[in-house]
């Protein structure tokens, strides 16, 4: 009970310390005139909120693109990096080494100097300036943090769990939904929560191989950040932020892998 009682206490902390950042945003989105010292807005409105809502407006385009974006590029990754975390996760093989430093690369190499020799061979096979072009680029920042935790959730996976499905009868594909795909669980929620938010976040990438053409929130954000508009900044930033927020809250439960595998053993 006591356990409980301060798991709680500690989930309401990082709740808390996660909103409160929001309130100034907050309170600059409905503010017409506030200036310092003072501590709250001599007038308020609600100009920022109707420009964000706005049909005529960017924001909502600009907000289709970052969703689907970053939800392409999650599902992409996944697809590319079960196979990759399980070889680096349960195998042993000449070379693992330089394929997992290959793999950290990304994070090493500054990004612009990626994204400027990205853009030349883009801009040779037709993918600068377009949507597939961005998805493409946003592999690249999304993929180190993906295979390397699916790598780490392999490591601890049994695979004599598959030899009993096996002996049961089951296909590969039975085999992968109902064992592999439970246990395994916990951890692409949390490798799908990095790919999302990263991907979500990109401004560099997006600007150099979206060329303009491709306008996603943050860009659309630094734009109104550099125009020195803060309640429309302010507005931005509050839609940019809620659906990471929403999605960490969404996956949270998921986030300890014991029911994800005695849920996964329960199936065989």
């Amino acid at each position: 009970m006591r356990f409980e009682r301060i798991r709680a206490i500690t989930r309401g902390a990082i709740v808390l310390g996660m909103l409160l950042p929001l309130i100034p945003l907050l309170i600059w989105s409905v503010s017409f005139r506030w200036y310092f010292p003072d501590m709250l807005p001599e007038m308020w409105s609600l100009r920022a909120w109707r420009y964000v809502f706005a049909p005529s407006s960017r924001v909502l385009p600009a907000l289709g693109y970052s969703v689907g974006v970053a939800t392409a590029v999650t599902l992409l990754s996944l697809v590319i990096s079960i196979p990759a975390g399980r070889a680096l996760g349960l195998y042993r093989f000449r070379g693992k080494t330089a394929v997992q430093f290959l793999i950290l690369a990304p994070t090493i190499v500054p990004a612009i100097a990626v994204a400027m020799g990205i853009h030349v061979a883009f801009i040779y096979y037709g993918l600068s300036d377009t949507l597939p072009g961005v998805i493409l680029v946003h592999l690249i920042p999304v993929m180190p943090y993906l295979v390397l935790i699916l790598a780490s959730t392999f490591a601890n996976y049994n695979v004599d769990y598959e030899g009993q499905a096996r002996t049961l009868g089951a296909n590969q594909w039975q085999i992968f939904w109902h064992v592999t795909l439970p246990i395994i669980f916990p951890g692409l929620i949390v490798g799908s929560l990095f790919a999302f938010i990263i991907s979500w976040s990109q401004y560099l990438l997006t600007l150099l191989i979206g060329g303009g053409q491709v306008i996603t929130l943050p860009i659309l954000l630094f734009s109104f950040a550099n125009s020195g508009d803060h309640p429309i900044t302010a507005a931005l930033s509050i839609v940019f932020i809620a659906p990471a927020i929403l999605f960490l809250l969404f996956t949270s439960r998921y986030l300890t892998g014991e029911q994800a595998a005695i849920g996964g053993i329960g199936k065989l």
